[in-house]
């Protein structure tokens, strides 16, 4: 037995994948579920009478998914063009103090609403390229392998988190409690459903989606990003700045990363602790891998994501069962991809 790599691959093949990919990660899952003491199929349709039974369920889902499509950009943008980039969490984090930093100036809460918000979304995103163009630096100069550094750097920006909002940001307001001071009301982004957490992040971010999509399918850009990912040597040969490439890929998925901290601390939370993000970055790996790097695909990702965390509380509440069948199932779909990523790529021969 051997496997052999399919000259064109079927494009129905590659999109039943990841469908295929999720059923078998809810077959296994299903097994752990019974396993537990449940019944598989009341398990899964209470997550989804938590994810869509109630507008507050709904809204939650949706707010949920908003950083998980960003952070899951931001992978996708960067591993098309072999850039490995594992640092969308610190780079999360360094936005969301970034644009807090930046509502702490004076003339910032004096200017209308539009106009901030707009200057801090900037900001934010600026903050999470920084962070990615260190490694990429490294890179460039040195050959430093980007997997360890954009690794490590995420405990370096979380220890740098906690260092500000203990010390020349915290809020004296907090009673001792380590968060940094809220961001104007001038800067907070209105809500898409009162008396809700939805805000317009979420729409902010779909159209992230479809910017990407089109400035990798319908520009210079992404063909030369998608040539250094497929064959840098070949890329180099037929003329394509592979140093330039990689600075803008790095620019585009370090600012989506920041990106997302900004939405979340300006839409969500109003200030900065070192709990803000529930493993964002890390989760946009997956999003990302579960989408096959494709951006709209990512935002139906992020929906599968956020189905399974927010409708698994409802889940555990009614069964009895812990709720981190949810990160198991997420995590079964990762493999599980893979595998069918592989089986698209190569058929078995005899």
């Amino acid at each position: 037995m051997r496997f052999e790599r399919r000259e064109h691959p079927s494009r129905l093949l590659t999109i039943i994948a990841p469908i295929g990919a999720i059923l078998a990660a809810l077959l296994v899952a299903g097994l752990l579920i019974l396993i537990a003491g449940a019944p598989p199929l009341r398990a899964y349709a209470l997550i989804l009478k938590g994810a869509f039974g109630s507008g507050l369920g709904l809204s939650e889902m949706l707010t949920r998914s908003t950083p998980l499509i960003l952070t899951g950009l931001a992978a996708a943008v960067a591993f098309r063009a072999r850039l490995w980039n594992i640092g969308g969490e610190g780079q999360f984090y360094l936005g969301a103090l970034g644009v807090t930093a930046f509502g702490m100036i004076p003339a910032i809460a004096a200017m209308p609403a539009p106009v901030a918000i707009v200057m801090c979304l900037l900001v934010g995103a600026a903050a999470g390229m920084v962070l990615l163009l260190i490694p990429l630096g490294l890179r460039l100069k040195f050959g430093v392998d980007e997997v360890v550094t954009t690794l490590l750097l995420n405990f370096v920006a979380v220890l740098f988190v906690s260092l500000m909002i203990e010390g020349a940001m915290k809020d004296p307001l907090a009673f001792g409690w380590p968060q940094s001071v809220p961001v104007p009301d001038n800067v907070v982004l209105p809500k898409l459903i009162e008396r809700t957490r939805l805000h317009i992040g979420l729409l902010i971010a779909v159209a992230m989606a479809v910017a990407v999509w089109w400035l990798q399918s319908r520009t210079v850009f992404g063909i030369r990003a998608r040539a250094a990912g497929l064959n840098p040597r070949a890329a180099a040969f037929a003329g394509v700045p592979l140093g330039r490439t990689l600075v803008m890929v790095a620019c585009l998925s370090g600012g989506l990363a920041g990106l997302a901290g900004a939405i979340e601390v300006m839409g969500v939370k109003g200030y900065v602790t070192t709990d803000l993000s529930p493993n964002y970055g890390y989760s946009g790996i997956v999003i990302a891998m579960l989408a096959n790097l494709n951006p709209i695909g990512a935002i139906f990702a992020a929906l599968f994501s956020a189905i399974m965390f927010v409708g698994a509380d409802s889940m555990s509440r009614a069964l009895s069962i812990p709720s981190y069948i949810a990160d198991v199932t997420v995590a079964l779909s990762l493999l599980t991809m893979l595998v069918a990523i592989f089986l698209a790529q190569y058929r078995v021969r005899r």
